[in-house]
C-alpha cells in the first residue's frame, strides 16, 4: 500500500482528493500504489532489472496488465470488479458449471465463447497472481495468533485515528468483534479455499486455511475481550494526548523521543516534497489489464 492515505477509497472520493478526481473515483488508493511503483520501475537505475522482466513493447504491455490486474483485484470494496472476479474463476477453474447468465455479465457485457486451451492456462496463471495479491493484502489472517492479533491492532489504530481527525464515516469502536468475524467468514476463508483450490502452493495451501480457521475460532472466543482492550487502550492515549483528536499533531512518548534521532541531515523534508508525495496515494501512466494506457 505504497502511498496510501490511511483512510478507505470511499473517503478520498468524499473529500474530492485529488486523486480520486484522477482515479475517476474508482480504486483511487490501488491505482495510486501502480503509479508509484511504475514511476520508480521505469527509472534509469533499474535498466537491468527492466530487461529482465521484458524484452520488447508488447512484453511490457503484457507485464502492466498483470501489474495492473493483480493490485486492482485487492480493491474488494469494489463490487463489480469482485463479482466480475467470481465469473472468471468460474471460468477458469469450474468451465463445466458456468452459466449463461455468467457468461453474460463480463465486462463488456456480451457472452463470452468458451475458452481454449491456450486462453483457458494464461487466464488461470492471471486468477492465481491475483490471489497471491489479496492473499499478501490480508496476509496476518492466514498465520500465527499472535501475527493476527499485531496487525489487527495496528489497523483498529489507522481507521481509528481516521475517525478522530473526521476522516472516517464509522467509528471503528463500534462493532469491531463482530466485522472481524464476518470478514473471515465472507472473505478471508473463501480467499484461502481458492488457495487451496488453485493447487499451485502444495502443503502450504492448508496451512493458510488451518490459520484462517484457527484465527477465526480463537477470534470468536476471545475477540470481544480484544476488541473491548484496544478500544479502553487508545481511548486512554486520546485521553492523555498522546494520541491526538480530531487532526491535532500527536505528542510524542518518552521511549519515541529517545528512540528518535531525527532524520538524517541530508534527509528530504516533507515541505520538499509534492503534496501527493507527503500525503501518500494513487497512480498513473499504467495500462489497465483491459485497456492498455488506461487503469479502470
Amino acid at each position: 500500500d505504497v502511498d496510501h492515505q490511511g483512510v478507505p477509497n470511499a473517503q478520498l472520493v468524499k473529500e474530492t482528493d485529488p486523486l480520486a478526481i484522477e482515479f475517476q473515483n474508482r480504486s483511487v488508493a490501488e491505482k495510486r500504489s501502480i503509479t508509484v511503483a511504475w514511476n520508480v520501475l521505469m527509472e534509469d537505475r533499474f535498466r537491468k532489472l527492466q530487461s529482465l522482466i521484458f524484452v520488447n513493447g508488447d512484453e511490457m504491455r503484457r507485464f502492466k496488465q498483470l501489474l495492473v490486474n493483480t493490485v486492482l483485484a485487492t480493491d474488494i470494496a469494489d463490487k463489480k470488479r469482485s463479482a466480475v472476479g467470481k465469473i472468471r474463476w468460474q471460468k477458469a477453474f469450474h468451465p463445466s458449471q458456468t452459466s449463461t447468465s455468467d457468461d453474460k455479465a463480463n465486462d463488456s457485457g456480451s457472452r463470452t465463447e468458451r475458452l481454449d486451451d491456450v486462453s483457458l492456462r494464461s487466464l488461470k496463471a492471471t486468477l492465481v497472481f491475483e490471489q497471491i495479491m489479496q492473499a499478501s493484502d490480508v496476509a496476518h489472517t492466514m498465520q500465527h495468533w499472535e501475527t493476527f492479533k499485531k496487525w489487527n491492532k495496528r489497523l483498529y489504530k489507522e481507521l481509528s485515528k481516521g475517525y478522530r481527525e473526521g476522516r472516517g464515516a464509522n467509528d471503528p469502536r463500534e462493532g469491531w468483534y463482530g466485522g472481524e468475524i464476518g470478514f473471515f467468514d465472507f472473505y478471508i476463508i473463501p480467499l484461502a479455499k481458492k488457495l487451496k483450490e488453485c493447487g499451485v502452493f502444495g502443503s502450504a495451501a492448508s496451512e493458510y486455511l488451518d490459520y484462517a480457521l484457527e484465527n477465526r475460532r480463537r477470534w470468536e472466543e476471545e475477540g470481544t475481550e480484544i476488541a473491548r482492550t484496544m478500544v479502553l487502550e487508545e481511548d486512554e492515549l486520546v485521553a492523555e494526548g498522546i494520541v491526538a483528536p480530531c487532526g491535532e499533531a500527536s505528542k510524542p512518548s518518552k521511549d519515541d523521543a529517545a528512540a528518535d534521532p531525527g532524520p538524517p541531515k541530508d534527509a528530504e523534508s516533507p515541505e520538499s516534497k509534492t503534496p501527493h508525495q507527503a500525503e501518500s496515494s494513487p497512480r498513473k501512466d499504467v495500462a489497465s489489464g483491459d485497456s492498455p494506457g488506461e487503469m479502470v
